[in-house]
C-alpha cells in the first residue's frame, strides 16, 4: 500500500554547514513528484533523508501519520531506482527481479505471478533470461525499475535514473517510467536537474535552491506562473527586462524602459504606480505586430518547428547576465522567417507575460504566492 510523504521543518547540517535550512512539503498518496534543481540545490540531499540514508538533524518525516526519522532504511518500505542501475551482473533479468521478493521469502507460485506481471508492466518479459551485459542502457534501466516496484514498496525513490542514457532513451524511458509508476499507483519521489525531464512526467515540481523550495505546482503552473525570477528562467527560457507599474483613471499597465507600455489587469495590489519590476516574457510570448517592441535580429537558429531569433536589445532595457534575448517564432503558423541584421517588431502577450519585484524575488502577478 502507498504511502503520502509529510516533510515538516526538516534540517539537514554537515558540521557547521547547513545543506537544507528548514523545509516543509506534503506529498500525496499516489503522485509522482518530482525535486528539480540545479546541481548541489539540495535535492539528493532531501532524497536521502527521506530513504534513511541520510541523518535528520531537526524536524520530522512522516510515511502517512508515522514518523520514521529514526526507522533503519531497510524497514522503511521504499524501492530505490540510481542513475547507476545497480543491478547484479551475474544474474539474469528475472533473477534480479526476483531478489527483492526472495529476501522476502514470498512463496515460489505468488513470485512467478508478481515477476511476470512486474516484466510485462515494463515491457521486459522478451529478455527475462538474458544477463544484463546483453541488455542496451534503457533495458538495464527497465530491470531496475522492474525490480523496485516489485516488493510493492510504500515509497519509490529515483535518483537522476535516466542521466546516463542518451537523448531519445531518455525520452522512451520517462515514458515507460511515467506508464509504469501510473500503473502501479506508487508514491514517487523523483530527482533530476532536467527541467524537460520533469514537466514531462510530473504530477507536481518541487523547484529547489540552496536547499529551500522556491515553488510548488503542477508543471503547468510552474511554467506559466513562476513564484520569482529564479523559477522562471530555471523552467525554460525567460527574457528579462526592467520596467516599472504605471496606473491611470482607467487601467494599470507596465512600462519598458524605452516608454513601450502593455496594459495589464492581473497585477497585484502590492503595485503602486511607479515602482520598478522586473518584466519576464517568453520567446514564444511575443508576436509580430506592428505596435510591438522594436528589435534588430542578432542571430537565427533554425530548430524544426520553430525557429530562435536572438535579439539585440539596448542594454538599459535588459537585465544584465542573460545568456540571450530570444524570440522563439511557431514555423506552423507562419509565412515569412528573417535573417540577422532585420528588425522585427514584437508585441508580449499580455495574458502569459510575469512580472516580478525589482529584487526579482516575489511575483507580482494576482493568484502567485
Amino acid at each position: 500500500m502507498s504511502n503520502s510523504i509529510n516533510i515538516g521543518n526538516v534540517v539537514k547540517k554537515y558540521g557547521e554547514l547547513t545543506i537544507i535550512p528548514n523545509l516543509s512539503v506534503q506529498i500525496k498518496n499516489g503522485e509522482f513528484f518530482t525535486l528539480l534543481g540545479p546541481s548541489g540545490c539540495g535535492k539528493t540531499t532531501l532524497l536521502r533523508m527521506i530513504a534513511g540514508f541520510n541523518s535528520i538533524e531537526g524536524g520530522e518525516i512522516k510515511f502517512d501519520d508515522m514518523i520514521i526519522n529514526n526507522i533503519s532504511a531497510h524497514k522503511r518500505n521504499i524501492g530505490m531506482v540510481f542513475q547507476n542501475y545497480a543491478i547484479f551482473p551475474h544474474l539474469t533479468v528475472r533473477q534480479n527481479v526476483e531478489y527483492g521478493l526472495k529476501i522476502r521469502k514470498i512463496p515460489k507460485a505468488e513470485m512467478k505471478k508478481k515477476v511476470d506481471e512486474i516484466l510485462e508492466t515494463v515491457k521486459i518479459s522478451d529478455y527475462q533470461d538474458r544477463l544484463p551485459e546483453k541488455l542496451s542502457g534503457g533495458q538495464q534501466q527497465r530491470v531496475a525499475l522492474a525490480r523496485a516496484i516489485v516488493i510493492h514498496p510504500s515509497v519509490l525513490l529515483m535518483d537522476e535514473p535516466l542521466s546516463n542514457l542518451d537523448a531519445k532513451l531518455r525520452v522512451e524511458m520517462r515514458s515507460a517510467i511515467r506508464d509504469a509508476q501510473k500503473k502501479v499507483g506508487i508514491t514517487t519521489v523523483y530527482v533530476t536537474h532536467d527541467q524537460e525531464e520533469a514537466l514531462a512526467i510530473s504530477d507536481r515540481i518541487a523547484v529547489m535552491n540552496q536547499g529551500v523550495i522556491q515553488q510548488v505546482g503542477t508543471p503547468e503552473e510552474i511554467y506559466a506562473r513562476p513564484n520569482n525570477v529564479f523559477v522562471s528562467t530555471f523552467i525554460g527560457h525567460s527574457n528579462l527586462f526592467y520596467g516599472k507599474v504605471g496606473r491611470d483613471s482607467n487601467s494599470t499597465y507596465v512600462e519598458f524602459t524605452n516608454g513601450y507600455k502593455i496594459l495589464l489587469d492581473n497585477l497585484s495590489q502590492d503595485c503602486k504606480a511607479g515602482m520598478k519590476v522586473i518584466i519576464s516574457v517568453r520567446p514564444e510570448e511575443f508576436s509580430i505586430a506592428n505596435d510591438g517592441l522594436k528589435v534588430k535580429i542578432k542571430n537565427r537558429t533554425f530548430l524544426g518547428k520553430h525557429t530562435n531569433y536572438e535579439l539585440d536589445f539596448s542594454d538599459s532595457m535588459i537585465i544584465p547576465n542573460q545568456p540571450s534575448i530570444e524570440y522563439s517564432q511557431d514555423l506552423g503558423q507562419s509565412t515569412k522567417t528573417y535573417e540577422a541584421g532585420e528588425m522585427l517588431s514584437l508585441k508580449p502577450n499580455a495574458y502569459k507575460i510575469n512580472v516580478f519585484t525589482e529584487d526579482g524575488q516575489k511575483s507580482l502577478i494576482k493568484g502567485c504566492d
